[in-house]
């Protein structure tokens, strides 16, 4: 006899169901309604075989597996999202900064290098530091790239750019101003998103956002 069957024996015997001494070689009436409907399930006392605990630890495994990645994405998704907003605020932060330090900024020295404000009008490269010093804890710097343009629009002044209206800058001035009051400034802000696991994306993707507003002063 094996351990097995000296297992399931023990099992059996307290509920095994006694002869009737009115009814030799019988089962008596209580004893097999006690036997059909309060025999304990054996499957369930006897300890798992290695084949039944190898069976549980591959479903651990994949359950483990599926849970992590779960949980890895939303970690990821997390990041991304806080590095997209950093990007559309130090878009729109920039834009502000830009268009109170434009062209005429020095005529009440407002620009003069205190308070937040820039020394002197904002040029394409003192909005990308400025962007880039703005940097808060979790991004890189070095992957943060400030693009500021001043584009002609079809309602801006005649010294902002030539257009076909006014092909010529207007008198006084020897040429067009494009970061003048009124002229449109525009900020584009990208950076490069590293993920921290592989497997959720294969190498960085760029996030980016941009913003524009009239130059006030």
């Amino acid at each position: 006899m094996n351990q097995r069957e000296r297992w399931d024996n023990d099992l059996r015997a307290p509920y095994a169901a006694p002869v009737s001494p009115a009814s030799p070689g019988r089962i008596g009436f209580p004893s097999a309604i006690f036997s059909i409907f309060l025999r304990p399930d054996r499957s369930v006392a006897v300890p798992k075989t290695w084949a039944d605990r190898g069976a549980s630890l591959v479903e651990f495994a994949v359950i483990f597996m599926f849970f992590m990645t779960m949980l890895l994405g939303i970690v990821e998704f997390s990041r991304a999202l806080y590095a997209y907003h950093f990007v559309d605020h130090a878009a729109k932060t920039a834009t502000r900064w830009a268009a109170v330090n434009g062209y005429t900024c020095t005529d009440d020295s407002s620009c003069n290098g205190t308070g937040g404000m820039n020394n002197g009008p904002a040029s394409a490269a003192n909005i990308n530091d400025y962007v880039k010093n703005g940097a808060p804890m979790g991004i890189d710097p070095n992957r943060v790239t400030a693009t500021a343009t001043w584009p002609q629009q079809p309602n801006s002044p005649a010294i902002c750019g030539p257009t076909a209206t006014n092909p010529n800058p207007p008198p006084p001035f020897g040429g067009f101003i494009d970061n003048y009051p009124g002229c449109t400034v525009e900020v584009q802000v990208s950076y490069e998103f590293h993920f921290l696991f592989p497997f959720v994306h294969n190498g960085p993707i760029t996030l980016s956002s941009s913003s524009e507003m009239i130059i006030s002063h």
